[in-house]
């Protein structure tokens, strides 16, 4: 019997892909949530209701959100999610029926500016609408805060205003807080740091941790977050995605490799890793590029 357990939140058909030169068809998505769904995941994100000018790669999120709730309705079942930047955002998500969505901001105003054009306080005035109907219409706000341990621009992110910032997301309704590395500068000592002091002001069953690999340190600090508390991930298949503003990002952590660490420490996922190294096989030709995945590059170990 596991000793524990953790959440896995697939991010790679949206964090994942927005970021990648190679765009993939709605059907060639679709294949790969199956996939994805077949090897155990529960909670997903399928995309992001933007602006197709400034992120093309979320241009077919209508068409596959309404596929994947066709064929997957059960929203307590099948957690799907889909982004959402403003109202505008919002009223193109319902149109679909989904349950839940998710709301961004940033911890560092010169990111804000850069990567959603507003400031932070502009982009909290954003978010008072969107909660406002999603809780009239009952769907459920997860909320992302970025560059948390470092900003590309700005260097230094003070704790003091990701445990503000953090807050009041949690005080506005969002059910729960990513907490994310945008940039993978983290390190295990601020990962500790952090949480401890989140988890002071936000139970920390609300608190996500968010990690991209760029400095090969994802897994340390899921680990040291792990040791803190936190017991929801966000991931990526094969490693995909990473952050325009961010020098050789890698992306995000690779599911596989998050799985084989928490399976090698007896802590339950619910995801079946021979399943999700299939997946790898399977995506990396059709993203034409290498993935950057250790564990999805050689599976586990068979004698």
């Amino acid at each position: 019997m596991a000793k524990g357990k953790v959440k896995i939140v697939e991010v790679g058909l949206r964090d994942g892909l927005q970021n990648e030169s190679t765009v993939l068809s709605t059907h060639q998505r679709f294949e790969l949530l199956e996939k994805l769904i077949a090897a155990g995941t529960k909670t997903f994100e399928v995309g992001a209701f933007v602006s197709p000018k400034w992120v093309p790669q979320m241009a077919v999120s209508k068409e596959l959100t309404d596929l994947v709730l066709k064929k997957y309705p059960d929203q307590k079942k099948f957690h799907s999610s889909v982004l959402v930047p403003n109202e505008v955002g919002l009223k193109g998500a319902m149109e679909t029926g989904i349950k839940e969505i998710a709301i961004f901001a940033s911890s560092s105003e010169t990111f804000s500016q850069k990567n959603i054009n507003c400031s932070i306080e502009e982009s909290f005035q954003r978010f008072e609408p969107i909660m406002k109907i999603a809780k009239k219409n009952k769907i459920k706000v997860r909320g992302y805060l970025s560059v948390c341990f470092g900003c590309p621009f700005e260097g230094d992110v003070p704790e003091k205003k990701v445990v503000e910032l953090a807050k009041r997301l949690y005080k506005m309704g969002c059910y729960e807080i990513s907490i994310g590395d945008t940039i993978g500068v983290a390190t295990v000592n601020q990962v500790d740091s952090l949480f401890k002091k989140l988890k002071k002001v936000i139970p920390i069953t609300k608190l996500a941790g968010h990690f991209h690999d760029t400095r090969g340190q994802a897994l340390a600090n899921i680990l040291e977050a792990y040791k803190v508390g936190v017991r929801v991930f966000d991931s990526s298949i094969g490693g995909l995605g990473g952050c325009p503003y961010a020098k050789g990002a890698t992306g995000n952590v690779a599911t596989e490799d998050v799985v084989y660490m928490f399976n090698g420490m007896d802590v339950n996922t619910g995801l079946d890793i021979d399943k999700l190294c299939a997946i790898n096989r399977w995506l990396e030709p059709q993203m034409n590029h290498a993935l950057s995945s250790r564990v999805g590059k050689v599976g586990v170990l068979k004698v």
